[in-house]
């Protein structure tokens, strides 16, 4: 019997394991990722278990091309044939300051994850799916860049870069893959309550209040992965290639 099979990068906490979670919740068999095999990522297959569908580890550092192609395979072993990717992985700067004092190691490191993982992931994705006949389910690739795809942070400047190279990324191929029928997402947290967001998140909080965002609050991972759950069960037919703002409105322009 064939049924959705999901990757999720990254998944071995915040937005990626809620992600995980609520596939889980729509009926997917779901791979966790992390970049090694231990307690947190285990720990998040249980959580994902818990939802009563089939989930394991396939842990691998997705800035290694050559181990794309494996880890898709061990995929498909395990759960079978793959009809969805999320390509969620992803890291922040190394230090956070003037983007005069940037270093290459930082600015080479957020594109390794956040630009080049995604890009060639999608491709070993893409090509397994072209090589075979497929099952009558939807496919489709959802990545995960940010608000900052399109609004600059000074003190994360090769980060921003990364993820607007991203969300590119995202639209090329959605132009390729459309008439494959395979849709392509691209979901732009704003201000989320994550492990990485946590230094800063509690100033985030206030101005969030003050108006920063329309909705007066930061987001949750859950939220975040009910979207982009939503959009890998099609429930938005007819679309393709759009980036979702999951940001409260953020960036919505305003006189």
């Amino acid at each position: 019997m064939s049924r959705n099979v999901a990757l999720v990068t990254g998944s071995s906490r915040g937005i990626g394991l809620a992600t995980a979670v609520e596939l889980a919740r729509e009926g997917f068999a779901v791979a966790l990722n992390g970049p090694a095999d231990d307690d947190e990522l285990r720990a998040a297959v249980e959580r994902v278990r818990v939802e009563g569908v089939e989930a394991v580890a396939v842990p691998f550092d997705v800035s290694d091309l050559s181990a794309h192609a494996p880890a898709l395979a061990r995929v498909e072993e395990a759960l079978g044939p793959l009809t969805t990717l999320v390509n969620n992985a992803g890291v922040g700067v190394l230090d956070r300051g003037d983007p005069l004092d940037v270093s290459e190691a930082s600015y080479d490191r957020c594109l390794a994850v956040n630009t080049k993982a995604q890009f060639f992931l999608t491709q070993a994705f893409a090509r397994l799916l072209l090589g075979r006949a497929r099952a009558d389910l939807f496919h489709s690739v959802v990545n995960v860049t940010s608000s900052n795809a399109l609004a600059v942070a000074e003190p994360r400047a090769e980060y921003c870069v990364s993820k607007a190279a991203a969300a590119m990324s995202s639209k090329a191929w959605a132009v390729r893959l459309g008439r494959e029928d395979i849709a392509v997402y691209d979901v732009q947290p704003g201000l989320i309550a994550t492990e990485m967001t946590a230094p800063v998140i509690a100033q985030y909080e206030e101005r969030a209040k003050a108006g920063l965002t329309l909705l007066p609050r930061v987001g949750q991972p859950e939220e975040v992965g009910r979207i982009i759950a939503s959009l890998a069960s099609g429930k938005l037919p007819y679309t393709t290639g759009q980036a979702i703002s999951a940001d409260a409105g953020m960036l919505v322009p305003r006189f």
